[in-house]
């Protein structure tokens, strides 16, 4: 058999320079899916759904927690950190001004699967501590791109599984944020016994087989007191069992 020709130069720059474009082109594929082809909102009843609220963090910028209230929203979920040393700057005027508005406040840490649960659950607490919560400390688990993506899904659960068994040592009750991909891989099996705060774009009347507590429907929301777009939740129950919920959270 005959020798196999060897690449010149020129050939490894042109397929270097193919890869690049091919690499280019599923990027801007996947953001124009991701922003303009995608749902990132779905209409939810506030009449069958009377309890809401928000999640927010810096990138909000400065709120009006009053009219956010005005605007018959019960509730806020702020985040806080994430992974091992970042805090979220606007984390202590939005926990202040939300509870001056009389809004139910909780707080989330977004999860960097190649963190350690001790130190994320040390920055989570560095970052609350002397808060009282109302709401559940809430675990935020996504497969974002650059997430971990070299972390196994065992190391991932392993470590939020830890993660929880650190805060529930120091008192607190936790829940799970994720969307439904997260759903299937993470919660599903070995995470069930905590609480589920869901991201999907599905009417809530939908997915009653899912045990979900509260749904984000909206990346989209407009409320009275943020510029710009928000996320909407809405609490999967009646007023009554809204309340009875609070009355069952007993945080530090």
């Amino acid at each position: 058999m005959g020798k196999r020709p060897v690449p010149t130069r020129p050939d490894y720059i042109k397929w270097l320079l193919l890869l690049g474009a091919a690499a280019l082109v599923v990027l801007i594929g996947a953001y124009v899916t991701w922003h303009f082809i995608l749902p990132h909102s779905v209409n939810v009843d506030r009449y069958r759904y009377p309890v809401a609220g928000i999640d927010v963090s810096k990138h909000n910028g400065d709120i009006d927690f009053e009219q956010v209230s005005d605007d018959d929203y019960q509730f806020v979920f702020i985040k806080a950190s994430e992974g091992k040393t970042y805090k979220d700057d606007a984390f202590e005027r939005n926990y202040e001004q939300a509870r001056e508005a009389g809004l139910k406040v909780g707080a989330y840490h977004f999860f960097r699967k190649n963190r350690t649960a001790r130190e994320q659950a040390d920055n989570l607490l560095a970052a609350i501590r002397g808060k009282h919560l109302d709401l559940p400390l809430v675990i935020d688990l996504e497969d974002d791109w650059g997430n971990g993506a070299t972390v196994s899904r065992q190391t991932a659960i392993d470590r939020v599984m830890e993660m929880i068994d650190i805060l529930a040592s120091k008192g607190y009750r936790v829940m799970i944020y994720t969307n439904l991909d997260g759903y299937e891989k993470y919660y599903k099996d070995l995470l069930g016994d905590h609480d589920l705060w869901l991201c999907s774009f599905t009417s809530p009347d939908l997915l009653p087989h899912l045990p979900h507590v509260i749904q984000q429907f909206s990346h989209e929301g407009t409320v009275s007191g943020i510029d710009g777009n928000v996320d909407l939740n809405v609490w999967r129950g009646s007023e009554k069992e809204w309340q009875r919920y609070l009355d069952s959270i007993d945080q530090p």
